[in-house]
């Protein structure tokens, strides 16, 4: 069974309860908005990351996509920032993720999945901090909301 943690605008900030919860993925996508190179450094100790440029990184992202499609555990993803942007590239994935809104949301519309992790960067427009995790296996899936509570500081 593959394990795939699926998160979006970090916007500089990977929190250490994130890390904990991709412990043991055996891939990361980020949907973008990533914040600076380091962010994903980090990610890339944990599991491979695949990536794609956010309407707000900035000149260090160069050499990240605007979308990417990739196959992982015999399932076809779609991952883009903004959902707006969607392109026909789309259209055979079975799963879609994308990021840009901060908000979660999962549907599946023609019979495939729409993910947007929400984000799990600095809290903001009073949203909560979220992520995903799916888990495939024989072409299925099975998805987790992840709201990240932060740390209890002492």
């Amino acid at each position: 069974m593959l394990r795939v943690g699926v998160i979006s605008d970090t916007h500089g900030l990977l929190r250490p309860e994130v890390v904990q919860r991709l412990a043991g993925c055996d891939a990361i996508l980020h949907a973008g908005d990533i914040g600076g190179p380091h962010v994903l450094d980090a990610l890339r100790g944990i599991a491979p990351v695949y990536a794609v440029r956010g309407n707000n990184d900035g000149a260090w992202d160069g050499a990240l996509p605007e979308s990417l499609r990739i196959t992982l555990g015999g399932t076809v993803f779609f991952v883009i920032h903004r959902r707006a942007d969607i392109s026909p590239a789309a259209d055979a994935a079975a799963i879609v993720v994308f990021g840009h809104s901060h908000q979660y949301s999962e549907k599946i519309e023609n019979g495939r999945l729409w993910l947007n992790p929400g984000s799990c960067g600095p809290r903001r427009f009073g949203r909560e901090a979220s992520m995903a995790l799916l888990w495939i296996e024989d072409n299925q899936y099975r998805s987790q909301k992840i709201v990240i509570q932060p740390e209890t500081r002492k």
